[in-house]
């Protein structure tokens, strides 16, 4: 046994809108610091952002909270795509394009069933109507955008 603390290395590259230790993304500005683990396959996270999202979006608006989200990939092995740790490693490319919370909203209403097959996170919502560029998101690493730091904390 080693007495000596694991190494754990930063990622090389997180989204726009990280917090300051790399790992979630912040929406807000407010004193108060609230933080949401989340995982885009589990029906938990889905049910408590469906209760409590909007509550957190208007303690966002009016300016008395910063809400850190943690996407996380705990349930990868409930799928046969790695469909967390895939949907998670997305939401920092919608982050780049000031999407993350537009992104977060669509994944949990279309979330596939645990244990079920989904091709790709990204698939979900490429008719979905939203205002930025999807195949930038759908092909991160064709588009060099790939981000890693999602599975880090994980």
């Amino acid at each position: 046994m080693s007495t000596h603390a694991p190494h754990i290395s930063s990622p090389s590259r997180v989204p726009a809108s990280a917090s300051p230790s790399g790992d979630g993304i912040v929406v807000g500005g407010g004193p108060v610091a609230v933080d949401a683990f989340i995982d885009f396959l589990c029906p938990f996270c889905k049910q408590f952002e469906a209760t409590s999202g909007p509550i957190l979006d208007e303690l966002v608006a009016e300016g008395a909270i910063t809400l850190v989200y943690h996407p996380m990939g705990f349930l990868d092995d409930l799928s046969t795509t790695r469909y967390s740790s895939r949907a998670s490693a997305a939401s920092g490319c919608a982050s780049d394009g000031g999407d993350f919370v537009e992104y977060l909203y669509m994944l949990f209403a279309r979330q596939p069933p645990e244990g079920g097959w989904r091709a790709c996170p990204t698939t979900n919502w490429s008719n979905s109507g939203a205002r930025w560029d999807w195949r930038t998101v759908r092909s991160p690493r064709a588009s060099g955008r790939a981000h890693t730091w999602a599975g880090a904390p994980t």
